[in-house]
């Protein structure tokens, strides 16, 4: 293991209650559905493109209402993640990135919109330690895909990615990379090459 890629929702940090209150005012302003999301749904849908998590949460929107949601949804939430004070962030997060970087290159890859990825690293201040990132609004690729593009685009073997649900798990086999699950995310996992039970233990490995 010399190279690491985090996913980042449901293994680097929890955005889902803040994200359900913006994403409902978005709703609400769009007035297509009800505007009752939960951080629980959310924990259901982080982790897929934007697009699917779309068809998910609102099956009975035209696409162009769907594109006019996803729209709001994404500028409510940059605006109110910026906003917020609260401590996102699973335990011991951004202390054991810094002491990772001592020793191996770390990596984002995420499903994610275009400048989420860049609003996280900069609202917890690990940006120095991250070499690259890529995510699905940036490319409009799978993550698979992605993790494939920042492997080559780097030079990387010896790569593993760290994510939390079965996605993650099915992105890294389409990418020929070991997956580390993170138990305490959003998801189930059956098959993995390892798993931790906080961050820290990346640490040990």
């Amino acid at each position: 293991m010399k190279n690491i890629i985090f996913d980042v929702d449901g293994t680097l940090w929890d955005t889902t209650g803040s994200v359900a209150k913006s994403w409902n005012k978005a709703v609400s302003e769009v007035g297509v559905a009800e505007p009752n999301l939960t951080a629980d749904m959310l924990k259901k849908e982080f982790g897929k493109p934007m697009n699917v998590i779309a068809d998910d949460l609102f099956p009975d929107a035209s696409p162009e209402q769907k594109e006019q949601l996803l729209e709001l949804c994404c500028k409510y939430e940059h605006e109110d993640l910026l906003k917020n004070e609260d401590n996102l962030l699973f335990p011991g997060v951004k202390e054991t990135i810094i002491e990772l970087s001592k020793k191996y290159r770390l990596f984002i890859v995420s499903n994610c919109q275009c400048g989420y990825i860049e609003l996280f690293m900069d609202k917890i201040g690990i940006k120095e330690y991250i070499e690259d990132y890529e995510c699905f609004g940036n490319t409009g690729r799978c993550k698979g895909e992605n993790i494939k593009l920042v492997v080559e685009r780097n030079n990387l073997d010896e790569v593993v990615y760290v994510g939390d649900t079965q996605g993650d798990y099915e992105a890294t086999v389409l990418a020929e990379v070991p997956f580390i699950f993170a138990r305490y995310g959003f998801g189930n996992v059956e098959n993995f090459y390892m798993a931790i039970d906080n961050i820290g233990e990346l640490l040990k490995l």
